[in-house]
């Protein structure tokens, strides 16, 4: 979100030193060495009620949140003895990072009209596992004022009540008490409850019921405390969550041809720090990693009585420098020859990546190796909410909690070479940019998150047929029918303490060639969306920032129409009330202009029924002449009443602010 990014290379070239000790240098940990776990795999699906690893006809899960230790692939490079760290996870009788795959039937295919889930908070610990900023507005910060059953919940904490979790299930179409709102947050056994379940006949439950009446995709769970989503997700609370219908049945007999397991493929994706004992490491204090450049090298001075130690305190976004992928640091697959289905989920706090996959010699390990041949072909087939418009590609844009369908002829490289899912997004806030386009501040020093995992191609190929064909799936027909236009907007302002703030707000209907056409706004201030149930709308998402946001709207899947430069000017500031009194600002934007097409490239797949677009930015500091920025239309559907969310999925961005309460009325 600057327009250069020292604290980057900073961050690296202080020996990994923050206030903790030496941190984990992630150029000294194995790569491809652990195998990566599938999360199709059956001995990772919730049995509970799924007989032989097939999915659910009848799904009724009990999910345990709580505490336990797990080995990532780390290691002591002094001695190479592996090392444990302590995360939160899901699970029944033992839990994990990430959770157990819920997989179910819809109803055309003869299963459940819905899913039951008991999301059980067993996170009883008197901390929390990261250092938690109080001073954000998140679950224990309300007060009588800013609380919508007006109880004062500062009189709450973690050491006396437990850590507080909110569920979303990400993508789903759920009725609004079982969406994972920030504010329906509860503490281990219900004790304390946030201010919308008043709202709620009956009151709260951790029973929550999930429509089952959509067509097959890949959905994911993870938690969305109010304030608190980034250091929740960070401890380990993700998971997925895979819908079949009666075409993508998960079976090798599937009328589409698809790959299915074990040819199907399921992996979460994110970015970790840890220390050189193996404990995660998340950055809140002076001499951690961005820390000056957030904070102290902004000229954000942070009053003591708040920030004792200087700190803990939110920074605006979050890179790490280990790659994890389905709890595991930089993991492999042993493969056949043969076309594979690989079911990617971002997780990650603010990282956008930009996929390719190279052939290489075996036991190589860096994608740029001289062995390293031209990105191979691969083809996307579907995206967040399923199947879309397949589309032969090399190079795929993967932004934060985005999902995509890939599948991989791994017949086109020689037998017993190794195949690695490079990584060409920077280690740094997405502009659009990527691979020889980005500066050299935009990179960690000596890194390794310019690779994924690997595939060893390794084992011979079985007599199951190998049927997949392109041509055989059907196009995305889009949202149909007319729709009402809504402008909304995403600014980058300033808190109350002077730290980088993102927001939403709104940008005026009718005549944009008026002043003050822009306004910001915080999370808990009035309600601006309010589409209508089952009414159908485009909304125009006007991106007034340097960077990029991907941004997720709960409760309905959309299709993304198209993109545009304009033109704006900046006028003054507009000021922000805080959660806590004070106030912030952001820039006030008084006119807007001159519209031009701005089409992406092919590296963006959007010919897919989405929840996540990436909404890019244009230029708002150019050299002469009016600042730029970009606007992308989505269309979709409201089909359920009740009160939603709608947000940036950079969890840092989200817990500070950018986030508003989306009423379906």
């Amino acid at each position: 979100m600057l327009p250069s990014h020292p604290f980057l290379r900073r961050a690296q070239a202080a020996a990994f030193f923050s206030n903790v000790g030496l941190l984990s240098d992630p150029a000294l940990q194995p790569k491809f060495v652990e195998l990566a776990p599938n999360a199709l795999d059956p001995a990772f699906l919730f049995k509970d009620f799924s007989v032989g690893g097939q999915p659910a006809m009848n799904p009724n899960f009990n999910v345990r949140i709580t505490e336990t230790e797990q080995q990532t692939g780390l290691i002591q490079p002094s001695n190479r003895k592996k090392l444990w760290t302590q995360v939160w996870g899901y699970g029944s009788r033992t839990v994990s990072w990430p959770g157990q795959t819920i997989q179910v039937v819809n109803s055309s295919a003869g299963g459940a009209e819905e899913a039951l889930v008991r999301w059980s908070n067993e996170l009883r610990s008197k901390s929390h596992l990261l250092p938690l900023d109080t001073n954000v507005h998140w679950c224990y910060s309300l007060h009588g004022d800013n609380s919508a059953n007006g109880v004062d919940y500062r009189a709450f904490s973690i050491k006396n009540n437990g850590v507080p979790i909110s569920t979303h299930l990400h993508g789903a179409n759920s009725d609004f008490q079982f969406d994972g709102n920030p504010e329906f947050f509860y503490s281990p056994g219900g004790k304390v409850t946030g201010p919308q379940w008043d709202f709620v006949p009956g009151g709260f439950t951790d029973h929550f019921r999930y429509n089952n009446t959509v067509p097959a995709c890949q959905l994911w769970y993870h938690d969305h405390a109010l304030g608190i989503t980034r250091l929740n997700v960070y401890a380990g609370l993700a998971g997925q969550y895979i819908i079949r219908d009666q075409f993508d049945t998960g079976l090798s007999s599937n009328p589409l041809g698809l790959p299915a397991y074990p040819y199907e493929l399921a992996y979460l994706v994110q970015d970790r720090m840890f220390t050189e004992k193996g404990a995660l490491f998340y950055p809140a204090f002076p001499g951690d990693p961005f820390y000056d450049d957030f904070i102290t090298g902004e000229g954000v001075i942070l009053p003591p009585e708040h920030f004792p130690n200087g700190g803990p305190t939110a920074l605006a976004e979050f890179f790490g420098d280990h790659i994890v992928v389905n709890g595991k640091i930089w993991p492999k697959a042993n493969v056949e020859p043969r076309h594979y289905r690989l079911r990617l989920v971002n997780g990650c706090d603010s990282r956008f990546m930009v996929l390719q996959f190279v052939a290489v010699a075996a036991n190589v390990t860096d994608p740029n190796h001289s062995s390293a041949g031209a990105p191979l072909p691969f083809w996307v087939i579907g995206s967040d909410q399923g199947l879309g418009t397949p589309r032969e590609t090399d190079t795929l844009v993967f932004e934060p909690g985005g999902r995509y369908d890939v599948v991989l002829d791994f017949s086109q490289v020689p037998f017993g070479s190794r195949v690695i899912m490079k990584n060409l997004g920077g280690d740094s806030p997405f502009g659009g940019a990527f691979g020889a386009d980005l500066a050299p501040e935009d990179l960690f020093d000596d890194r390794q998150t310019d690779r994924v995992m690997a595939f060893d191609v390794v084992k011979p190929k079985s007599g199951v047929a190998d049927n997949f064909q392109p041509q055989l799936l059907p196009d995305y027909a889009g949202v149909s029918g007319s729709a009402t236009v809504r402008r909304v907007a995403l600014f980058e302002g300033n808190d109350g303490f002077g730290r980088l703030q993102p927001l939403l707000g709104t940008v005026k209907s009718g005549n944009l060639n008026t002043t003050n056409v822009a306004t910001a706004y915080a999370w808990f201030q009035p309600t601006t969306e309010l589409p209508s149930l089952d009414g159908t709308e485009v909304w125009e998402i006007y991106n007034f920032t340097a960077d990029a946001h991907p941004v997720h709207l709960h409760l309905v899947n959309f299709e993304i129409l198209d993109r545009q430069v304009f033109e704006y000017q900046v006028t003054g500031s507009q000021m922000i009330p805080q959660h806590d009194g004070m106030m912030g600002e952001a820039p006030e934007i008084s006119f807007i202009k001159h519209f031009s097409a701005a089409p992406v490239g092919p590296e963006y797949f959007q010919a897919a029924p989405k929840d996540m677009v990436t909404a890019l930015p244009g230029n708002p500091e150019p050299e002469s002449g009016n600042p730029t920025g970009q606007v992308v239309r989505i269309k979709a559907r409201f089909n359920k009443r009740g009160q939603y969310v709608w947000h940036c999925h950079i969890l840092s961005h989200e817990d500070h602010e950018m986030m508003r309460i989306l009423q379906v009325t």
